[in-house]
């Protein structure tokens, strides 16, 4: 799948209107991009949970929220795209949006079948906002400071949308196996949608953004829980290390070879 560049992001009008435009700083849509936003929201998810069994629930919230601010400074610091730094912030996004769904749940006791329609509430008002402000909501538009802005709201509402709705699935008897199957089968669909020209490049691309947060936490809980709990039983920490190892060789790579950096057109 991928997204259609916007025609002209160039500002226009009177020069107190003009925006502070950079280099894009978001990576290509390429088959890597997918592999490895599906192997973050799954390291996300049981990192999460690791660190909130190692340190305890506060702590862990605390430090989580401390390493998403500082991958976010160094983020917008930056004035183009760089893997490292582009991936090293979608983990810490990853990270903290699990804890702030899980907060909701566990800490204030909001039932997921709730949280889950709050979020989606929220990711809308997010799009709502940007598209009514900038006139679009193509990934490929990230150039300027406030859509950049944006752009990591709708990044960290869709993480928490993903991580309840995945949770919801997983506790309302389809189990993590079947969350999996479920999710799996729902992320072709924005996909076969686009390719039949049913739906709109940058509608499928945030549809299966959303998406692949509950597929790849659901594979990724799968994998760590125990057997009793229709799990693999390879534990917490086994599995995130794991599928950081996978991210770090991912991104490695798409940092030498830069196959994810804007093309010339």
């Amino acid at each position: 799948m991928s997204t259609e560049h916007v025609l002209d992001d160039r500002p226009r009008g009177h020069a107190r209107a003009r925006i502070r435009e950079s280099a894009t700083k978001v990576p290509e849509v390429t088959v890597y991009f997918w592999i490895i936003k599906v192997l973050t929201t799954g390291m996300g998810e049981t990192a999460s949970d690791f660190l909130a069994h190692l340190l305890g629930p506060i702590p862990a919230v605390g430090l989580g929220g401390l390493a998403f601010a500082a991958s976010l400074v160094l983020q917008f610091a930056v004035r183009r795209y760089v893997a490292w730094i582009y991936w090293t912030a979608i983990v810490m996004v990853s990270v903290f949006g699990t804890m702030a769904a899980d907060v909701l749940h566990v800490g204030l006791g909001v039932p997921y079948l709730l949280s889950t329609p709050l979020f989606l509430v929220a990711l809308a008002a997010v799009f709502a906002l940007w598209y009514a402000t900038e006139r679009t909501l193509s990934i490929h538009s990230i150039r300027t400071r406030r859509r950049e802005v944006f752009y990591w709201a709708a990044v960290l509402a869709t993480f928490a949308l993903g991580t309840a709705a995945g949770d919801l699935s997983a506790t309302i008897g389809l189990g993590y196996a079947g969350s999996v199957v479920l999710f799996a089968v729902a992320i072709c669909v924005p996909a076969l949608a686009h390719r039949s020209g049913l739906l709109g490049a940058v509608a499928a691309f945030w549809t299966a953004y959303v998406l692949t947060r509950p597929l790849g936490a659901s594979l990724a809980d799968w994998m760590a829980v125990s057997t009793g709990r229709g799990g693999l039983g390879w534990g917490l920490g086994p599995v995130t290390l794991s599928w950081t190892v996978a991210i770090v060789g991912f991104v490695t790579y798409l940092a030498v070879s830069r196959r994810d950096t804007e093309r010339t057109r």
